[in-house]
């Protein structure tokens, strides 16, 4: 199947490579790499479909498309051509139809939503099967592949403020909001709508609504058999005021009820897994709901009838992804773990605690999909390849994708290497530096101090296809560092949650810790030190120039420093409420978390601030007030802000910008 459309793949943008001598990474070099996401194997297991993102200079949009893999001969083919795919690609359980949401056909089509598009392998154009008002933000298959699973958003009256009873005018109308988890990013202010169950017909193209309520519903998975349907919603008191979620099961007939099976905290993302026999489900939970923002996963095993939770990996103090898959005989299951500056793919058995680690090295795994035959599709990256996907079967890796080939045969690229410090309460350290492509041993550089964001999370040994920074900075001659202090992922349970409700301190000095090593190594020149870093990254280069003088320059990218005035304005309602505390009960750890604006007057470092306009995870005016407290200590300072821009910026031109900004303001200060 599929071999008459098989085109050379000069034709499907993928050249040849060249055998031209490689040169240092340039800005518009950034603008070209690929960013692949989501890649689901057909059940047959011969091919994979994955999603492409790529920069479009002319538009200054971000193009995605669809492509597929052959998992045996290396054949890649792309199949849309319009760059307006949302995403979730996925494969009827037959083989022949790949669908996925997509927003096509106008202004009409974009109030509407997102739609369940499906194409047929065979040849021809792709064919919309849905036509619901307020869009589709996720669906399954059934088994048999004659229905679907949607999840389909209330309608919102404000999308045609005309109809909307006593408000006959095309002027929006005030938003009211009477909810205690009333805004987040990208998403803005929330209004009453909530998230429902709809089954859909595929051959007469109806949809029958099968929950109601003030909640939502999402992550629906069908049973082997078709007759019910596992999905995760929040039901138990406020749902706005509780991270803590519930996996539920009901027959997938309209009126149904649902059965309450457990209540756990899990990761975004995460879905409810059947086992083949249909009598148990796996799901990701996670741990104590108060440690919600310092999370460690792990899979969990409940029967359909009910009863007691099988926790899973006891003995392993490292966090699972959110994809999960069952063996073929219902014995255990495969996942990816998080681990120390590297993941790896692992199988989790169901009797004993073992978990056996089935892939090796340094490098990182995502998004697993698994076919009817065993074989397991992922994402796959290291520091010097941006993922692309691979698959495993019969104990090992196979590289099938080859969509940045070309542009990383033309790019020399620093040496990155693990490296551990010493904090100065004796915390044992890790990170990773990246030394520039021409590093000359006993040769000090100047260096960059670049800090991830989360905090739960991690650098590791993978290439960021969206923001290279830690390349280009490299290709610029610096030693970059990047540490991962206390509260990231990849190094068990009580180093994540060090930092519990304690910001600004245990961090500062495992990122200290580790610019001293670096020094003392002979690496970084003591007199050229700059530092920076985007969202938990920015918050923490806020606390740092206000702690330490060592700091030629600083940029602050979507970070905040009066932690008390982002209160209300971000959304983070329910973790303070949770960790910190309400301000009139805790006015003095608030003030204590606050202190790089407090304190201002300390801070000499030249900084650059830097973020979206319109983000509500970390809202501008975090940045705003710390530029402003700068300009008036006459410390030299600048703020650029983003129009239409969310907490993570979408388009190209504004990504390019942040990166000569970065690169700008650090060479201004250490390369006079």
């Amino acid at each position: 199947m599929l071999n008459y459309l098989i085109l050379p793949l000069l034709m499907l943008g993928i050249a040849a490579v060249g055998h031209a001598e490689p040169r240092l990474m340039q800005l518009a070099d950034a603008g070209n790499l690929r960013e692949l996401s989501e890649p689901q194997i057909s059940p047959d297991g011969q091919w994979v479909a994955y999603k492409v993102k790529l920069s479009d200079s002319a538009k200054d949009k971000l193009l995605t498309d669809l492509w597929i893999a052959k998992t045996q001969g290396g054949q890649q083919l792309r199949l849309t051509f319009s760059g307006d795919v949302s995403g979730q690609p996925r494969w009827n359980p037959q083989g022949q139809w790949l669908s996925f949401l997509a927003t096509r056909g106008g202004d009409e089509a974009s109030r509407k939503g997102a739609q369940v598009w499906r194409l047929n392998l065979a040849g021809g154009e792709a064919e919309a099967l849905t036509d619901i008002k307020g869009g589709v933000a996720d669906y399954a298959w059934s088994p048999d592949g004659k229905r679907m699973v949607l999840v389909v958003a209330d309608p919102d009256p404000r999308d045609e403020p005309e109809q909307m009873p006593g408000w006959k005018r095309k002027t929006l109308p005030p938003i009211v909001i009477d909810r205690f988890q009333f805004k987040h990013d990208r998403d803005g202010y929330l209004g009453p709508q909530q998230s429902h169950l709809h089954v859909f017909d595929v051959a007469t193209a109806k949809a029958q609504q099968l929950t109601e309520g003030q909640y939502s519903e999402k992550a629906p998975a069908w049973s082997p058999d078709g007759r019910q349907l596992a999905f995760l919603s929040q039901r138990k008191g406020q749902a706005d005021r509780s991270e803590e979620t519930s996996l539920y099961v009901m027959d997938a007939l309209p009126g149904a009820a649902a059965r309450l099976l457990a209540s756990f905290t899990t990761e975004d993302g995460a879905s409810p897994a059947w086992s083949p026999d249909g009598s148990r489900i796996a799901f990701l939970a996670g741990d104590e709901v108060k440690y919600s923002a310092y999370q460690r996963y792990r899979p969990a095993v409940v029967a359909k009838a009910g009863g007691p939770v099988q926790l899973l990996a006891e003995g392993l103090d490292r966090g699972f992804q959110a994809s999960l898959a069952w063996a073929a005989d219902g014995r255990g299951l495969y996942g990816i773990v998080d681990d120390d500056r590297i993941s790896y793919l692992a199988y989790v058995p169901l009797a004993g605690t073992k978990v056996e680690r089935l892939t090796e090295g340094q490098r990182t795994l995502a998004d697993l999909s698994m076919a009817s035959d065993g074989s397991i599709a992922m994402l796959g990256g290291n520091a010097k390849q941006a993922p692309e996907v691979e698959l495993f079967k019969a104990g090992r890796l196979q590289r099938l994708s080859h969509q940045n080939d070309d542009w990383f045969a033309g790019i020399q690229l620093g040496r990155t290497e693990d490296f551990s410090s010493t904090s100065a309460d004796g915390t044992e350290v890790h990170g990773l530096i990246t030394l520039p492509p021409a590093y000359q041993a006993g040769r000090r550089y100047p260096t960059i101090l670049f800090i991830h964001g989360g905090p739960n999370g991690q650098d590791s040994h993978s290439l960021r296809a969206d923001f290279p920074m830690r390349e280009l900075l490299s290709a610029q001659g610096y030693v970059v560092l990047q540490v991962n202090y206390r509260g990231s992922s990849g190094r068990g349970q009580a180093f994540q949650r060090a930092i519990y409700a304690d910001w600004g301190n245990k961090e500062l000095q495992d990122l200290l810790g580790a610019v001293d090593w670096a020094v003392k190594q002979g690496y970084a020149d003591p007199q050229r030190l700059a530092v920076g870093g985007w969202s938990y990254g920015g918050i923490l280069t806020n606390y740092l120039i206000a702690s330490d003088k060592r700091f030629k320059a600083a940029v602050s990218g979507a970070g905040s420093s009066n932690q008390l005035s982002m209160f209300g304005t971000d959304q983070y309602a329910v973790q303070y409420e949770r960790e910190v505390g309400p301000p009139w009960l805790a006015q003095e750890l608030w003030i204590k978390l606050s202190y790089p604006f407090f304190k201002a007057d300390r801070i000499q470092t030249p900084t650059l601030f830097l973020g979206g306009q319109q983000d509500f995870n970390v809202p501008i005016s975090g940045s705003e007030q710390m530029y402003q407290a700068l300009k008036m200590l006459d410390v030299d300072t600048q703020l650029v802000i983003y129009p239409g821009q969310f907490h993570r910026l979408s388009t190209p031109s504004y990504r390019r910008d942040v990166e000569a900004r970065f690169i700008a303001w650090f060479g201004k200060y250490l390369k006079p």
